[in-house]
């Protein structure tokens, strides 16, 4: 997974609530269970006019330049709700987005991003209204987010603070799945299962092979 520690990117402004996961990918879209060759599915349902012959509505924020290269994305209350589809996630991610900044989530797309390298930033809503009205106002200026340091930095240079649980933490910083977490302690693993063989040599017995 690739790892996150900072970025300084175009942020787009998608401030609508209870965004659903059926919203960021619908299921027509899901065709295959793959990460890639999603991206044109992403809010097809929002993007096209009509999304069969995929002609784009000009006034959706991502068929907008400089929005069209966003990577962070500021959005309302309660998104990636709905299903528990993993495609919503692989979506974003292969359209290049890294961070989503909301004043909460769907408990599974919460930790579907985490899982994916997307940095899920919770911010009051009043905050991501006033980072919105910033980059609405010139598109072309960045917001830095630091998972270092924990802040996101407005266009204006105004820094704010955010929490993230210190294991979704470790997981973006150094770009490993839970199982990849789990392996960094793979000489303790081992060394367990030594001494418990030890201890316990009939657990590993194959089977039919008589006990000692």
């Amino acid at each position: 997974m690739e790892k996150f520690t900072a970025l300084t990117a175009i942020a787009a402004p998608l401030l609508r609530i209870n965004v659903d996961t059926d919203a960021i990918i619908p299921s027509r879209e899901m065709k295959k269970v793959s990460k890639v060759g999603l991206k044109d599915g992403l809010f097809a349902g929002w993007r096209y006019r009509d999304p069969v012959a995929r002609t784009e509505d000009p006034d959706f924020v991502l068929n907008r330049a400089p929005y069209r290269d966003a990577r962070i994305l500021l959005t309302g209350l309660n998104f990636g709700c709905g299903s528990s589809r993993e495609h919503a996630v692989w979506a974003l991610h292969e359209w290049g987005v890294r961070c989503i900044v909301a004043p909460s989530f769907g408990a599974i797309f919460y930790g579907n991003c985490v899982r994916n390298g997307i940095l899920p930033v919770v911010l009051d809503a009043a905050r991501i209204e006033a980072l919105a009205a910033q980059v609405e106002a010139d598109p072309s200026r960045p917001v830095t987010v630091d998972l270092v340091t924990c802040t996101l930095t407005a266009p204006d240079g105004t820094a704010t603070g955010f929490e993230v649980p210190p294991a979704d933490r470790e997981m973006l910083l150094e770009g490993l799945d839970p199982i990849g977490v789990t392996l960094k302690r793979a000489a303790d693993i081992d060394a367990f299962q030594a001494a418990d063989r030890d201890r316990r040599p009939w657990i590993y017995l194959q089977p039919g092979t008589p006990a000692a």
